[in-house]
């Protein structure tokens, strides 16, 4: 028992003498080696090589100002202008597949300037930046050393116009919408009105293919309810279509117009949404004119009577 509390307590104060046995001073092992040099680099015993210190300090400078440039948020720049002062500026921008969006358009979403290097492009935030835009699709943004890059577009397909309220919207087959209508180019597309018309209209519209006379006539599709459709044709009279059996009320009109020429006469509306009848609306002229001609009917034939009776 005693015998190892000597030992331990001789292991204990061990590390807390740094002397040897002639009395000198010895140091822990980790700092003789600093010592060690610093001595030898005092008494000659290390050299360097020429030109040491002017690169050890352009190292320092260096380090420097790429810490500033990084604290500072300025790296982009530095590295734009000298890759461009390399050779590597964006010289050229070849650019296709784009029939509705503008070359300019997509140059600003890239963000040239004029002195931006191929090699700081950042190609994923370009390619970002132009998927964005409303008429794109697809598209790949490829760079080409040293200075040009190529942009590939697949544009969305307009399939009509949506009138929403007083908006008008181009729209794909599924209904999604592209864009705002803004000139009359695409003055030629069906036009589909209403709520919920957008999501509805390629469907209904492709039903129009067995009735093309009918179909090169309509000026307007309008959603009703989001149950039914009318027509708008081009001359104004309204087609009022049932909810069910389209076709058959297709056919009613087309017989009708085949036989009476009935969608050129001086009428307003066409009702064909019920099975077992068909009523016509004429415009206010035509009622008018009308009545005029049934009260002078209603006279001759009073007239008549009247003839008869003192016969």
């Amino acid at each position: 028992m005693f015998a190892l509390r000597g030992r331990f307590q001789e292991r204990v104060r061990a590390p807390q003498e740094f002397r040897d046995m002639d009395g000198h001073v010895v140091l822990p092992r980790p700092l003789r080696r600093v010592v060690r040099f610093f001595v030898a680099l005092g008494t000659g015993r290390i050299h360097f090589a020429p030109h040491t210190g002017t690169v050890s300090a352009l190292a320092l400078f260096a380090a420097t100002g790429l810490y500033g440039m990084a604290i500072g948020g300025h790296t982009p720049e530095v590295a734009k202008a000298t890759t461009s002062a390399a050779g590597f500026a964006i010289e050229d921008v070849k650019i296709s597949g784009n029939d509705q969006t503008s070359e300019i358009d997509i140059l600003q979403e890239i963000g040239l300037d004029g002195a931006t290097s191929l090699v700081a492009l950042d190609i994923d935030a370009a390619r970002q930046a132009i998927a964005k835009m409303p008429w794109v699709e697809e598209v790949t943004v490829r760079k080409v050393y040293p200075g040009t890059i190529e942009v590939n577009l697949k544009e969305r397909k307009a399939f009509g116009i949506w009138q929403h309220g007083s908006d008008l919207s181009l729209i794909e087959k599924s209904g999604s919408v592209i864009a705002p209508l803004r000139d009359n180019k695409f003055a030629e597309l069906p036009l589909f009105v209403g709520r919920d018309a957008e999501t509805a209209a390629a469907d209904f519209y492709a039903r129009f293919a067995d009735w093309p006379e009918i179909a090169g006539r309509v000026k307007a599709y309008v959603r009703v309810a989001g149950r039914r459709w009318d027509l708008i044709l081009d001359n104004g009279v309204m087609v009022k279509l049932p909810e069910q059996d389209l076709d058959r009320a297709m056919q009613v009109l087309s017989t009708m117009e085949e036989g009476q020429q009935l969608l050129e006469r001086d009428i307003a509306a066409v009702d064909l949404r019920l099975e077992d009848r068909t009523t016509i609306q004429l415009t206010p002229g035509a009622a008018e004119r009308r009545q005029v001609a049934l009260e002078a009917r209603t006279k001759q034939l009073k007239k008549i009577e009247s003839q008869e009776d003192r016969i």
